[in-house]
């Protein structure tokens, strides 16, 4: 399986609203709950409306588009990365699902994955 290494810094956010997110920019994901707005997008984009953050996030992704059948896959990578002690944040689209981990814990998390198998690039 191959997971490609998004190029960018994320940050993950609480927002009062989601009246300064631009939707078109890539790597944008919202969530909206009865309890509050999230965001995670590019560091740079962090909209001044936000109440809470935490930057310092890298991410990658879960290459081709996973059809809904398929079972255990976000398990395997995760099963990984907590044998590790390297703790991750997900984001799952239609398509595919996106690991994100701090920073700091980017290289180790590509070795062990690669140290079990997965392509890392």
């Amino acid at each position: 399986m191959d997971l490609r290494i998004i190029p960018i810094e994320l940050s993950v956010c609480k927002v009062s609203d989601y009246s300064q997110i631009d939707m078109t920019e890539p790597f944008v994901f919202t969530g909206s709950t009865d309890e509050e707005k999230s965001l995670v997008c590019p560091t740079t984009l962090v909209p001044r409306n936000t109440t809470e953050r935490e930057d310092g996030w890298k991410a990658f992704r879960i290459e081709g588009m996973l059809d809904f059948s398929l079972i255990g896959i976000l398990s395997k990578i995760s099963s990984i990365l907590a044998e590790n002690s390297i703790g991750i944040f997900v984001i799952s689209t239609f398509n595919t699902d996106y690991i994100l981990t701090k920073s700091e814990k980017l290289d180790r998390a590509i070795e062990v994955l690669k140290t079990a198998g997965y392509s890392v690039k």
